[in-house]
């Protein structure tokens, strides 16, 4: 018997109003329908109808990890600092790690992530290749200090997530683990019913090298994803790549520098000599681990500083200051031209490609030079990808036009090859045996993130609109009117919960029907059953909440249709 949830009892408060601080539709959602309350920033309580949807999610989750072998396992979120100082992790994490010390003086960090610890499981439990290959898995609470939280649940400094690791002796066995979740989380996103898209991204913090991330298109987002209309490319735009294309620079003559009082901007330089900013070379300095950098770009593009980080990671990126220039009499701020750096390391994007010609900085004091070609007047060190990238950028795969979006990243899974093996020495017995290295993936589901995206991308205007899957109720029985409505209601809702339904049924006393048929709307279960004016014969009303259909049955029909 599923079980029968009366209001009347339920600890739940709606609100008419949004949250003032609320700036997103789930974060406004569920708040009103009293899904989750704010206990500090970025730090939430599941209430009671939360609760169930976070399990609901939770349960699809685990049905679709234990049928691909996954076994479920609890690790410590209090962890010690020293796997992640092995890692190198504890640094690079920065202000994001929650560090903290016990009445002792050991140092200990809550985890953000545990590829370490996982690491360790199995080099303690797991000697021989006999032991491989193995999934686990776990759904435990995450930490990191953002420093803005927002968005409600969806952008928090703790967070429920799914993580699993494979690991296995040999890459094709590691390639098979990732095939595996690929198509599960490809299964529980479709059982959850979220819209989403499967885009190829940058591994980043985590290491590794194959990776792709599962977004949920939303405006809430704060990833920003292209995809192309005319094949089948998506990708984060931190993974949108540029191919570089040499030209024929021979036709170009020599380098002429020009007189440009006070343009130490693209657009004061461009305005002042009447060109486009495209013909121009923008070169921005950076401190890369504290050793100056130059990245050039066209002048009508801006520098992607996040991408950049993500392709120098560990080392630590920012930008130049007032500072780093004295003393450096080969950097005149506002004049840098790549002819002549000899001192510093030149980085550029593949846009900057042999034989093209450029106006930029001709490091002296209001000079700029013109005609100043790549490969012939200066090299590049290093090509990268790390201009923002923008709509009508051309498809890497087919060349047309790239559309822009935003999505809220729900998964994420990644090769992560022997990276962690290597920093912990996880070996095993080989079958010839000689010790084996061995190899690793990761893969992640933020499950309290899959409450936020599926509240953006189902809410209408009245409310939460949950698939039945992730629902807190299959039905929610409204008793509209008094004593016999109540009865007919508690009735229906006794039946329907014999026959296997989760039922909510509002029977709460002096409350108005309209009131009732709002706080229906907006807690948003699948299917609303109203006991009204027809009461007396028998006759309900049931209400499909998407479509806002509705048909009058008699309760008989009413069991039957919902529960069949």
């Amino acid at each position: 018997m599923a079980q029968v949830q009366r209001m009347s009892r339920l600890m739940v408060k709606t609100l008419r109003d949004d949250p003032a601080d609320a700036e997103t539709l789930n974060h406004k959602l569920l708040v009103r329908a009293g899904y989750v309350r704010r206990t500090a920033a970025g730090i939430w309580s599941w209430l009671p109808l939360g609760k169930k949807v976070y399990e609901n999610i939770a349960r699809v989750v685990r049905e679709e990890m234990d049928a691909i072998g996954g076994q479920e396992v609890l690790l410590p979120a209090l962890l010690p600092k020293e796997p992640y100082e092995a890692s190198g992790r504890y640094d690079e994490y920065g202000d994001l790690l929650f560090r903290l010390k016990d009445r002792k003086g050991a140092e200990y960090l809550l985890g953000p992530t545990h590829e370490e610890i996982f690491t360790q499981v199995v080099k303690d439990q797991c000697s021989s290749y006999k032991d491989l290959p193995v999934i686990l898995y776990q759904i435990q609470t995450k930490y990191r200090d953002e420093a803005r939280p927002r968005a409600g649940v969806l952008r928090g400094r703790e967070f429920q997530m799914k993580d699993s690791y494979s690991f296995d002796t040999t890459d094709e066995g590691l390639a098979e683990a990732y095939a595996l979740h690929r198509g599960a989380y490809q299964r529980i996103f479709e059982r959850l019913g979220l819209d989403y898209r499967i885009v190829s991204a940058v591994s980043g913090a985590m290491g590794g090298s194959a990776s792709e991330e599962f977004l949920a298109p939303a405006p809430a987002g704060e990833d920003t994803f292209a995809d192309c209309p005319a094949c089948d490319y998506a990708a984060n735009t931190e993974a949108v790549t540029f191919a570089l294309a040499p030209v024929d620079g021979s036709a170009h003559g020599p380098v002429e520098e020009l007189d440009t009082p006070d343009t130490p901007t693209i657009e004061t330089l461009a305005e002042h000599l009447g060109v486009p900013a495209s013909a121009t070379l923008k070169n921005l300095l950076v401190k890369v681990d504290g050793e100056i950098v130059a990245v050039g770009v066209p002048g009508d593009r801006e520098v992607d500083l996040g991408k950049l980080g993500e392709h120098l990671a560990p080392a630590e990126v920012e930008l130049v200051t007032a500072e780093d220039f004295e003393g450096r009499e080969d950097l005149v701020r506002g004049y840098v031209g790549p002819q002549g750096l000899d001192k510093v390391r030149y980085i550029a994007d593949p846009r900057v490609a042999p034989g093209t010609s450029w106006i930029t900085g001709a490091n002296k004091q209001d000079t700029h030079a013109k005609k100043v070609v790549c490969g012939r007047d200066f090299e590049v060190d290093d090509y990268l990808d790390v201009v923002v990238v923008e709509e009508g950028d051309p498809c890497p795969n087919c060349g047309a036009g790239l559309r822009l979006d935003r999505a809220i990243e729900i998964g994420h899974i990644f090769q992560l090859g022997r990276k962690y093996a290597d920093t912990f020495q996880l070996d095993v017995l080989g079958q010839q045996g000689k010790p084996v290295r061995v190899t690793m993936g990761s893969y992640g589901i933020g499950v309290s993130r899959a409450v936020a995206a599926l509240a953006e991308q189902t809410a209408d205007d009245k409310g939460l609109c949950w698939p039945k899957e992730v629902a807190p109720a299959d039905v929610h029985v409204v008793a509209a009117g008094k004593a016999l409505q109540t009865e007919l209601a508690l009735d229906v809702a006794e039946r329907l919960g014999a026959a296997g339904a989760r039922v909510l049924v509002d029977d709460r006393a002096g409350v108005s029907p309209g009131v009732k048929f709002t706080d229906a709307e907006l807690i948003g279960v699948p299917q609303i059953l109203v006991a009204g004016r027809r009461s007396a014969e028998g006759i309900v009303e049931l209400k499909d909440r998407r479509t806002g259909e509705r048909e009058e049955l008699t309760v008989e029909e009413a069991v039957t249709r919902l529960t069949s």
